[in-house]
């Protein structure tokens, strides 16, 4: 078989993840880092917290909060388990100082060599960190992603962190300084470069895999790079030594090099050839733009795409199999309502304007960028927010959600809705309610995290969230009926939410007794009812919700209730989520796709 049948791609989880980078990440410290770990006692080749914070904080001097946001990124995209990561949770909500606290982190530890590699592809995002303020997304592209059409570019990934692209043309550009990062410290001139003739040994060549996977010929089965590199067509030409386990560094480039190509599971080829979702009901004329791909029948674990661009007008209901450990992106809807209620892997809300989404669990991160007017409910392991103006998010996480620069009029609430297989679902993924940071935000400027006192054009603006007050606070009602047994809020409603919410039912109880106590006649309760509904519907358009409620009604009910009122209206169903008569004001036809 020859060389050439041997396709290696950037792998896309790690990207997905990346983290505002620093300068002190630049290459010059990841190399002095590189040989102070293989140099020095319990720091190879596991980096525990303690050893990587006294490196972060005493020699890149970061800050211990941005130290441990590296930390605890990189572990999201370890391979835990479900029970693991809920074992961990309830470590960490048992502690009640900074040193109960510090010895739980003491126990965390990473595998050195792919932690490195992870610090160093953060250099993706530090271009696009600068442009944001001029009204680009975090993170932004350069390569433009190849497709059939324009408008299908358009829909194509507008960030790095998606833009698979993008990937192969860093690995491509780097992949030198990558493999010199694994090179052993005698190996190395004084200035920290790999000499010409010096070996990687294949346990540093495992470490790759964090970056780099692929298949010996199209649709065979997805494998670590180490193992495609010690044996069959490329053991030779990567120059693999079974007796030294090691390879030469200039074969072994050059073998990368020649083998790289495109991710087949990554944005672009789903585009291209993934299987277009069809949608149960249309409403005419606004789903002609509307776009949704998904490659979930082929693609491997952390490989799974969901696309779904250009949603106008429409609410968009779903729980799935086809969702479940899927990479969602939702790119350019507005005026959209979009309920996505399933284990999901990660999400990305890119260019969205004037949209609900609401999300079942996310194990490892939701991204949003470049939206306005957005409200997002979801409970996930890690959230971020860029470039984004007027959005509201409503969210369960343990780890302090990340507002990056251009952010503007941001309102951090706490997760407030149910449905009935969240807690099963949130199980499924390992997320637990608490610890839950969702009020206790990190702000991130270019250069690291920002110092209220400190507020340049270079930073984000320490102005630019609020916590939601109570009085502003209402539960989100998920008007559609799955199997489950959740029923209430998980982990309950912070106090001071939950007295609002109590005070509101007490007024409406006032006021049903204020109207039991008119003892209005027959003809006065018709009047008085009329008068009520006209109300309500004037609040209706008033607040916008006249639409959410309108795209629970499928068409032809909705031309049934024009003609014949609002009595001639039935609940609506969609394949996989039936909506619900809960009375919410929420209405377009829910689309299942």
């Amino acid at each position: 078989m020859e060389a050439d049948s041997v396709s290696i791609w950037p792998r896309m989880e790690p990207f997905l993840l990346g983290v505002a980078p620093s300068s002190k990440l630049s290459l010059h410290y990841l190399r002095k880092m590189a040989i102070y770990v293989r140099t020095r006692d319990g720091c190879f080749p596991i980096l525990g917290w303690p050893m990587w914070r006294h490196i972060a904080c005493g020699k890149l001097q970061l800050p211990e909060d941005h130290a441990w946001l590296y930390f605890e990124t990189f572990d999201l995209l370890n391979g835990h388990t479900p029970e693991e990561r809920l074992e961990w949770a309830e470590c960490l909500s048992q502690c009640s100082s900074k040193g109960e606290l510090d010895q739980q982190r003491n126990k965390l530890s990473v595998d050195t060599l792919q932690f490195l590699l992870f610090l160093y592809i953060q250099q993706l995002n530090r271009a696009s960190l600068r442009t944001s303020l001029i009204g680009e997304e975090w993170p932004s592209h350069r390569t433009r992603c190849p497709s059939p059409s324009d408008r299908e570019a358009k829909t194509s990934s507008q960030n790095k962190n998606w833009d698979d692209q993008a990937h192969l043309s860093f690995v491509q550009s780097h992949l030198a300084e990558i493999l010199e990062l694994l090179v052993e410290p005698g190996q190395l001139s004084q200035s920290g470069q790999a000499l010409r003739d010096c070996q990687i040994s294949l346990e540093a060549v495992r470490s790759l895999g964090l970056l780099l996977e692929g298949s010996v010929c199209h649709g065979r089965a997805v494998q670590p790079v180490h193992r495609l590199l010690t044996k069959g067509p490329l053991q030779t030409q990567a120059g693999y030594s079974p007796l030294s386990h090691s390879f030469p560094l200039h074969q072994l480039l050059s073998c990368l090099h020649q083998s790289l190509t495109l991710n087949p599971f990554g944005i672009t080829a789903c585009l291209c050839s993934g299987k277009k979702l069809a949608w149960a009901q249309q409403v005419e004329g606004s789903m002609k733009r509307a776009k949704i791909a998904r490659n979930t029948h082929t693609a491997p674990p952390g490989s799974k795409i969901v696309l779904m661009s250009q949603v106008f007008k429409q609410t968009l209901a779903k729980t799935s199999d086809k969702l479940t450990g899927a990479n969602i992106k939702i790119h350019r809807c507005s005026d959209a309502f979009i309920y996505l209620l399933s284990p999901l892997r990660s999400v990305s809300v890119d260019k969205c304007r004037d949209c609900t989404v609401v999300l079942g669990p996310v194990e490892t991160s939701v991204h949003i960028h470049s939206c306005q007017n957005l409200r997002v409910v979801c409970v996930a392991g890690r959230i971020a927010v860029g470039v984004s103006s007027r959005c509201t998010i409503h969210a369960l996480t343990p780890t302090r959600p990340l507002l990056l620069p251009g952010n503007a009029d941001i309102t951090l609430g706490p997760f407030h809705t149910v449905y009935p297989s969240l807690e099963d679902h949130m199980a499924s993924v390992g997320l637990a309610v608490v610890p839950n940071a969702w009020d206790r935000p990190l702000l991130l400027g270019n250069e690291g995290l920002v110092n209220p006192s400190l507020n340049t054009s270079s930073n984000a603006d320490p102005a630019c969230y609020r916590l939601l007050p109570p009085a502003e606070f209402h539960a989100l009602v998920v008007p559609f009926q799955t199997e489950g047994d959740t029923c209430e809020v998980p982990g309950g409603l912070p106090p001071p939410y939950q007295a609002a919410l109590d005070e509101k039912q007490r007024r409406i109880q006032n006021w049903q007794e204020t109207v039991m106590e008119a003892r209005l006649n027959k003809e006065q309760k018709r009047q008085f009812q009329e008068l009520v509904e006209v109300k309500f519907h004037e609040w209706l358009l008033e607040t916008g919700h006249r639409q959410e409620l309108d795209s629970l009604i499928p068409p032809a009910m909705a031309s049934l209730r024009d003609s014949s009122g609002p009595a001639a209206a039935e609940t609506p169903r969609v394949p996989d989520a039936k909506p619900t008569g809960n009375g919410r004001a929420v209405r377009q036809s829910p689309m299942a796709c």
